[in-house]
This record gives C-alpha cells, structure tokens and sequence, in this order.
C-alpha cells in the first residue's frame, strides 16, 4: 500500500512513517516545514533503511495536492498536518480554523476527486473538554474548551458528514492522549520550536540546562501528590496505532473512532521524578498558580481499540523518559537548522518563500 502522511516530517508524523516503511508499506511525505525539519527525511531513510518520498506542500493548495495524487498511486492517506497549541490558538483562531478546518475540507475534496477514499485522522482527546469522570470513553460528549480542539471536532464531523454522503468513504478518527517520548535509536524526536508546548519536552530541556526550571501548574488537585495527571503515550506507539487504524477500516467500512492511550496516568511529579532517575541530576521546579481550564485527571479508556483494533500501548513511563533522554542528550538542538528542505523526491509543490509564509501546514 502506498500512503501519503501529511504533516509526515512532525514529530508523530516521522515515527509514523518510520513504522509504515516497516510493514512493507511505501510512504509519501508532505509537509511545508513550517514547524518541521526536512532531516527529519534523512533520518526515516536512516532508521527504516527504506526509501521515502518527500514532496514541499501545503493540504490548503490543491494545485500541490493534485501534483501529489496524480504523481503518485496513493491508496490512503494518514492526515497529521495542523497547527496544534491550545494558548496560541486562543490568540490566532482564524489561523486555526484556516489550517485545520479548511485544509483538511481541500484534502478531502481533492482525495474525493483522485478516486482515494480511505483515511486516518489525527484528532486529540481535547474534543472531550472537563469531562464528567474517567477514564474517558468514546461514548463521553464532546466539549471542546479551545479554538483548537474545536477545529478538530468540526473536522470529525465533516468526515462524518463525508461518509454519509457517500458511503464508500473509510475514515478513522483517533482521539489521541499525551504523545511523548522519542524512538529509540535516537535519530527521531520531537524538535519544538521556542517554548515547548508540553511537559516532557520541557522537562528534558531543563535537564539539558536550556531551560532554567519548570514551572509546575498547582499543586492543590485532588490527586496522589496534588499535581495534575495525565496520559502519557510513547509517540512510537501512537505511530503504530495508525498502521492498526489503517488496517481496521480496510476491512470495515465506515466511520471508526478510537482513543489512543495507556489507561494509566502519572502526576507531574512523578513524570519529573522519572526523568529525574533516568537522567541522573535534579531538575529544578516550582510550584506556580493552577491555569485556566486545566483539569485534575485526564485518562483514557482505551479498550475499544484493544478490542477492535487488536492495539495497547507497550511503552511504560521508564521508557518514555529513557528514549526522550537519548534524543535530547544525543540531539540538543533538535534536527538543528532552519527547516530548509536537504532533498526532494518526487513533485514538489509550490515552493516560493511567499507562498511558505502565507500557507503554513504546521507539522504533527
């Protein structure tokens, strides 16, 4: 099978594609870099020992995703490409509902228009909002608390809505939890741009002394140590509940939708005491006022994808920290240039520095 990624050089985006070339499949990349790194394209080829196609586009200019098609036999798409952090889509909401919402409407109609009709979906467990209990299952209503999570659930229905109109369509949506960790030969991980978005990424930056300290968000939860909990998921993991999604709706037609997560949470402080034993040093910390909207628990009820998708995450909290550490240690400025493409294979799409600057396709 041939499968497009777009968003493929992110940080999901890569081990994805690293863990499809792995089951035989071949991968085309698209990505405009706008907060990815073309090394990254180095790096799969490195880590699979496979070859990869790689293509400069974005999903909002069909004049690129037309080029991708007719270019290459594509028989599904894993759609990653967004942009994706809560505080800055507060600040930015058209730019959100313009990437996320309008670029994935242009990748669908352009998918519809070359005969390809399967999907994978990333979307995110922030659809669920303050839910009422957890863990949370599939069947919890949908409160999305910020413009980015309410980009993703509008997407979800749009591709509900898609399906219904024409019910050849295959289409997964994966509500993801915490994606974080690194692969574990070192050569893949997740390269932030200024401030991280996330807690182990900033966590590891700390204890590689670019970061002074973490600032931790309250401590008066009703939890184990007074710190929030979250699910935690090893990004390598995550990539191969994509290759399970794919195989799922390739024998079941329809809309599927799915959590991806452990089951289990961990507190700040446990996360920061873990990297702590894996690093060998004491990260610095303090506790600061609790920020708005932030909730005590999020964890996922995962056995529907047990059970249909034949999927559970392998990866402990250990070894979440112990990849991310040899990432950071091995690799402290992340892939280390200025996301200028090395290489191309394949067409590319429009790739005029204007045309970059006003069609960003942030990378998953």
């Amino acid at each position: 099978m041939r499968v497009l990624l777009t968003g493929g050089t992110g940080y999901i985006g890569s081990h994805t594609a690293v863990e499809l070339l792995a089951a035989g499949h071949d991968v085309v990349l698209l990505d405009n870099l706008a907060n990815s790194s073309a090394r990254a394209v180095s790096a799969i080829r490195k880590v699979s020992g496979r070859e990869v196609s790689f293509i400069r586009g974005d999903i909002r200019d069909g004049n690129s995703l037309d080029g991708v098609f007719q270019t290459h036999a594509v028989d599904a798409v894993i759609h990653l490409a967004a942009l994706k952090a809560v505080g800055e889509s507060v600040a930015k909401p058209d730019a959100y509902n313009d990437t996320n919402v309008t670029g994935s409407r242009r990748l669908v109609e352009r998918m519809a228009a070359h005969g390809v009709t399967t999907l994978v979906f990333s979307s995110t467990a922030a659809v669920y909002g303050d839910p009422a209990s957890t863990p949370i299952t599939e069947a919890c209503p949908a409160s999305p608390q910020s413009p980015y999570a309410r980009t993703k659930r509008e997407v979800e229905e749009l591709l509900r809505d898609l399906h219904r109109a024409d019910p050849r369509w295959r289409i997964s949506i994966l509500r993801y939890f915490n994606a974080v960790g690194a692969h574990p030969s070192g050569q893949l991980g997740e390269d932030p741009r200024g401030v991280p978005d996330n807690l182990l990424p900033y966590i590891a930056q700390v204890a590689a002394g670019r970061r002074e300290r973490l600032d931790v968000f309250g401590d008066g939860y009703p939890t184990r140590d007074g710190t929030g909990v979250r699910d935690y998921l090893h990004v390598v993991d995550l990539a191969r509940g994509h290759l399970a999604a794919l195989d799922y709706i390739r024998r079941s037609p329809g809309v599927a939708l799915h959590n991806l997560g452990t089951g289990r949470g961990h507190t700040v402080l446990e996360v920061l005491h873990a990297f702590e034993a894996v690093c060998e040093r004491t990260i610095p910390y303090r506790i600061t006022a609790r920020r708005p909207g932030d909730v005590a628990v999020s964890c996922a009820d995962v056995s529907r994808a047990r059970e249909e998708l034949g999927w559970t995450a392998t990866h402990d909290l250990q070894k979440i920290c112990e990849d991310l550490w040899l990432w950071q240690s091995s690799h402290p400025d992340g892939y280390g240039d200025d996301h200028s493409p090395t290489s191309t294979l394949g067409v590319s799409g429009n790739d005029s520095a204007s045309s970059q600057r006003a069609k960003r396709m942030p990378s998953s």
